[in-house]
């Protein structure tokens, strides 16, 4: 599990300009969608050079919030990474100049709809009535990677509660984008994932700063109110 670390300089910034550490008190349970970021074979497991080890290490928490979600009345969202031919030319930027020889001859290979590497990891525990979203880029939220904006929309869920991996590339990426159309947004301290502590804390002071809110696990569940509760107080 990544050792957390946020600055004090960052906390005392965000309660200075806040008046509190906390954007939100309270997560209402019906309003709320837990986003699972690409947490599929391709990234959980070697031999897959997209492996990120620590991964694994956050299902028992991921598992937890999506209990804890769906008890509140909330949805729970399993977002796939998928590659198809047409994205090697729709975002050939990435694929001829940015990315890394292995992904430019067996990326498509590894996140084609229905491969092994494009499977979510086997431990997760995957409800019948979960949503499964696909997008074809880092961020679900940017135009023509997913119809996850309209699929919230449409259930009216104002708030964001991400997980997955990697921290600080699909799953900060989406969490930028949750905020820019409006969506409340937390990104889980121990339910996300990156290949080393200082990238992972290093998106978690953005994040923290500028695009919602940082909180762990068990703050979440906490804040977490089951359907009607909050309408009530």
């Amino acid at each position: 599990m990544h050792k957390i670390d946020i600055p004090q300089y960052i906390i005392d910034r965000v309660t200075k300009a806040r008046g509190k550490l906390h954007a939100f008190d309270q997560l209402v349970g019906p309003s709320t969608a837990l986003l699972v970021v690409d947490l599929q074979n391709c990234f959980m497991l070697p031999p897959y050079p997209t492996e990120v080890p620590l991964a694994r290490e956050i299902v028992p928490n991921v598992n937890k919030l999506a209990a804890a979600t769906r008890a509140a009345g909330g949805a729970v969202v399993w977002i796939q990474m998928t590659h198809t031919e047409q994205d090697k030319k729709n975002w050939s930027v990435f694929y001829d100049n940015v990315s890394n020889a292995i992904n430019k001859t067996d990326g498509l290979k590894r996140l084609g709809r229905g491969t092994h590497g494009q499977a979510l990891y086997d431990t997760l525990d995957v409800h019948p009535a979960d949503l499964k979203v696909e997008k074809n880029r880092f961020s679900a939220f940017i135009q023509g990677s997913s119809d996850l904006d309209k699929l919230l929309k449409e259930r009216g869920i104002d708030t964001v509660i991400v997980t997955g991996t990697v921290t600080n590339t699909c799953c900060e990426s989406t969490m930028r984008d949750a905020m820019m159309l409006n969506y409340k947004g937390v990104m889980v301290s121990d339910a996300n994932a990156a290949a080393t502590d200082e990238e992972h804390n290093a998106t978690l002071c953005n994040m923290l700063r500028l695009f919602g809110d940082v909180m762990s696990t068990d703050e979440v569940i906490a804040r977490l109110a089951p359907a009607g509760k909050a309408a009530a107080e």
